[in-house]
């Protein structure tokens, strides 16, 4: 099975064939990617390698790990698989609150059940019916 290598803290100027070449004495490479900023398409400094065998990975990152590549000391580990992002869930936009408390209807039953009985609430009032009080 492929193993995946990080490689931290490279060159800016370091490229993907300078990659390839650098694991290449430890076994066959089946990529090598520096990864780049989409923006100014400069590298961020880190890559990753993937290799064909599990032993010259570990040989790779035994023998590179802390050596100098272009006047920085780069790190070189097995690669973490990538967390899993939370994302949060996103409003409509625009002036509207998402806070629930602020409904024309009562909160109690669901909006269709609550606007077919006509029961409507002052959007100045909590669930309890008493007044927020916020200068209205």
């Amino acid at each position: 099975m492929a193993t995946r290598i990080y490689v931290g803290n490279l060159p800016y100027t370091a490229d993907n064939q300078q990659l390839t070449q650098l694991f290449r004495a430890f076994g066959d490479v089946i990529e090598a990617v520096v990864v780049m900023d989409r923006d100014s398409g400069r590298s961020k400094g880190f890559g990753f390698v993937q290799m064909a065998s599990d032993d010259a990975a570990r040989a790779a990152i035994a023998s590179l790990n802390g050596t100098m590549l272009g006047n920085r000391t780069i790190r070189v580990n097995e690669a973490q698989p990538r967390p899993e992002r939370l994302t949060a869930p996103r409003s409509g936009g625009g002036y509207g609150s998402s806070d629930t408390s602020y409904s024309r209807y009562s909160s109690e039953r669901p909006y269709s059940e609550s606007r077919a009985q006509g029961e409507f609430v002052d959007a100045r009032q909590d669930r309890y019916g008493r007044s927020r009080d916020r200068g209205w």
